[in-house]
């Protein structure tokens, strides 16, 4: 059985090219910046950089404030998945693993929010449920053309 394939016609059908030629650049511009996005975040828990409170004052934070049997365990989980997760999505290395970790990560971030509503000004789930959806199509994808698991042919 065979099946067509039509693409959309476009409105400037002159710009196929330039959408074909930087639809890679495009995509690994959203994956760095997923990764790099949540590295600092990391390094607020782990290191207490960028005005964090370090792995300590977080896990008090996760045990008293948001109720974690083991604040200091959540915290080093959390910071680390930030941090060394981040990286490796920015990297596209071991992509679909980083990117599920993150994606657990934000679902969990998600469910503290919740109670607090929409809006993340308002403290909501609003923004970690985007960013899990964004780190999600990467666990789902994988790191695409410009990533280290492209470059070392190996993808998990």
């Amino acid at each position: 059985m065979t099946t067509a394939t039509t693409e959309t016609p476009l409105i400037i059908p002159a710009l196929r090219p330039v959408y074909a030629s930087l639809s890679d650049v495009a995509e690994t511009a959203v994956r760095i910046a997923a990764g790099l996005f949540l590295v600092p975040h990391g390094a607020q828990k782990l290191f207490g950089l960028f005005g964090g409170y370090g792995l300590d004052a977080t896990g008090q934070f996760f045990e008293a404030q948001l109720g974690f049997s083991n604040g200091y365990l959540a915290a080093l989980g959390a910071g680390s998945i930030e941090f060394f997760a981040g990286l490796a999505l920015a990297l596209g290395l071991f992509t679909r693993f980083a990117a599920s970790a993150i994606f657990v990560m934000l679902a969990v971030a998600a469910s503290i929010h919740f109670g607090a509503g929409f809006f993340w000004s308002e403290g909501g789930w609003e923004y970690p449920v985007l960013w899990a959806i964004v780190v999600g199509a990467f666990a789902v994808k994988g790191g695409g053309r410009y990533s280290l698991d492209r470059l070392i042919g190996r993808e998990l």
